[in-house]
């Protein structure tokens, strides 16, 4: 016999757990205990949001449910960031939420809430886990949600009263998703198509990605000669200096991949949804019906045809329909088209503009490039400071990239710690905005608890820079709720025993990072810009005055 604590631990075990995240409540103690005596290591972070976007940047990387466990109550609620983050980057995660006593119901209990409502547009699936004895059951079904079709984030309520129940049950086995795959009318379909397509491209993005997957698609793209965009904040998924790869197609698009989508005559979607920003407004396809031939191949069958009507729509995962593809003979198209595309990502990309101020984001990005690896982990939140590292930096391989689709501020770091803590022998770099980061400063504390020797770059313009760029076009020369006044950033890390520096200059940028790089701890560079940078193309003072 055995607690509901010690079974939902069983269960975490035998799927493999080998961490999870967690703020400390009363309501799951049982579990807290039952941990004690695992071989699941539990990392404490500082806030749930936090908690719960090092959860989902764990399920990002691994492909499996990230585990985060939080109280009842506002511990559910700070944790809804994460969850949001789940849902729309498509990453499997299970939330285990603290719940009050099963005898307590609908009397507005102490944090009482009712998370089928709370969570119902947010997750792929909710349940309360009322009987001690179905733990194995949920659990296994939670997995199965997480991970299947479009993968997505599970929440679990665990009533307090039910944790301390016993029960004579056993976890249930390792859980292994189904896999769709192409129908062979569709590979001959895509094959026709491709074969008389003059200007093809393929945008990938999405998850249900590994690296099997992303040498697949390396193979595809040589066998037709296809030019590879990668949607919104997916650039992990083609190295950019292969010859075919074409560039983002994101916040920020280069103009020329942006004609290129628009002039194609045919266009694969692999694994992406193309939401918002990634299709520019839902802008460059006709809705429901798109201007170029289109062909959709995507894990969750539900959202095939949601928004545009494809020629082809094809419900399988990257892997399994670039296996298929690939396993057949290919009819090879002339190169021009991907080579013309890789020469536009590069005249884009090569030079790093010249800002105005001291230090400079161009000078930061040409040190990284020169300086660090590529199986680097480079991670980031939301602000314009994330445009340089969107368009200048060099992905070159699967598994190095941390970044919301979901836009969410303050990821950067909770992902910089996950990533870590996930491959300690990697370097990783957390790129975040003086806004940015406060949204989850306390975190740090967390990377520096827990011997995650994270390196941020936190780059400080004393503004919400996003909202001011849009403010300054909209309404030039109204100031309002955009400027911060920020702390000594350095003297923050320094005081949770973290190497600090201070960059103000270009030519600081360089030994400071290189004493970070030695110092054998977690490590924050605060880098003082110009406001005026607002963009690499762009001033503060040039959008006031284009009005």
């Amino acid at each position: 016999m055995k607690t509901g604590g010690q079974i939902i631990v069983d269960c975490l075990e035998a799927q493999g757990v080998e961490r999870v995240f967690c703020v400390p409540g009363e309501s799951y103690l049982a579990v807290l205990d039952a941990l004690h005596d695992s071989q699941i290591d539990t990392v404490v972070a500082r806030q749930e949001g936090g908690a719960a976007m090092m959860a989902e940047a764990d399920g990002k990387l691994t492909g499996r449910p990230g585990i985060c466990f939080v109280t009842r109550g506002p511990g559910a609620t700070n944790a809804t960031s994460g969850v949001h983050v789940a849902k729309q980057d498509s990453t499997p995660m299970i939330l285990l939420v603290g719940q009050i006593g099963r005898r307590m119901r609908g009397r507005e209990a102490f944090q009482e809430v009712d998370y089928r409502q709370t969570f119902g547009d947010l997750a792929k699936w909710v349940e309360e886990i009322d009987h001690v004895d179905r733990i194995p059951e949920i659990l296994s079904h939670a997995y199965h949600v997480a991970m299947s079709g479009r993968p997505g984030p599970v929440v679990l309520a665990l009533p307090e009263d039910m944790l301390t129940e016993q029960a004579d049950v056993t976890a249930g086995p390792y859980v292994e998703v189904a896999e769709p795959a192409p129908m062979e009318q569709s590979l001959v379909a895509i094959e026709t198509l491709l074969s008389e397509a003059e200007n093809p491209l393929l945008i990938v993005g999405g998850s249900r990605w590994n690296e099997e997957a992303v040498a697949g698609l390396t193979t595809f793209s040589e066998n037709w000669g296809l030019p590879v965009a990668c949607s919104f904040r997916r650039q992990q998924l083609f190295d950019h200096l292969h010859p075919h790869y074409a560039g983002d197609v994101g916040l920020g698009i280069n103009p020329a991949l942006k004609s290129r989508i628009a002039e194609s005559d045919l266009v694969l979607l692999l694994g992406a949804r193309f939401s918002e920003n990634p299709s520019q407004g839902f802008s460059l396809f006709g809705i429901p019906k798109p201007n170029q031939k289109l062909i959709h191949i995507l894990s969750g069958a539900e959202e095939l045809g949601r928004i545009y009507v494809p020629d082809v729509a094809v419900n399988a995962t990257p892997g399994t329909f670039l296996s298929a593809m690939n396993a057949r003979p290919a009819v090879k198209t002339a190169n021009q088209t991907a080579e013309a595309a890789h020469k536009a990502y590069r005249n884009w990309t090569d030079s790093l503009p010249q800002t105005v101020g001291d230090a400079q984001m161009g000078h930061v990005m040409e040190v990284l490039r020169d300086m660090l690896p590529s199986d680097a982990i480079m991670t980031n939140g939301a602000g314009n400071f994330a445009i340089w590292l969107h368009r200048f930096w060099r992905f070159r391989q699967y598994g190095t990239q941390l970044a919301p689709t979901s836009g969410s501020m303050g990821y950067g770091l909770p992902a910089a710690v996950a990533g870590k803590l996930r491959y300690p022998e990697r370097e990783v770099v957390c790129l975040a905005g003086d806004g940015c980061f406060q949204m989850t400063m306390q975190e740090f504390g967390t990377a520096v608890q827990f011997g995650a020797k994270i390196i941020v770059l936190l780059i400080d313009n004393g503004v919400y820079g996003t909202i001011r760029m849009h403010q300054e076009r909209e309404y030039p020369a109204r100031i309002s709720a955009t400027d911060l006044q920020n702390p000594d950033f350095a003297m923050i890390a320094t005081a949770y025993g973290a190497h600090s520096e201070t960059v103000a200059k270009n030519e600081e940028f360089l030994p400071a990072l290189e004493r970070s790089r030695k110092s054998g701890k977690a490590a924050l560079i605060h880098i003082k810009t110009d406001p005026e940078a607002i963009t690499p193309t762009t001033t503060l003072t040039d959008l006031r005055n284009s009005r």
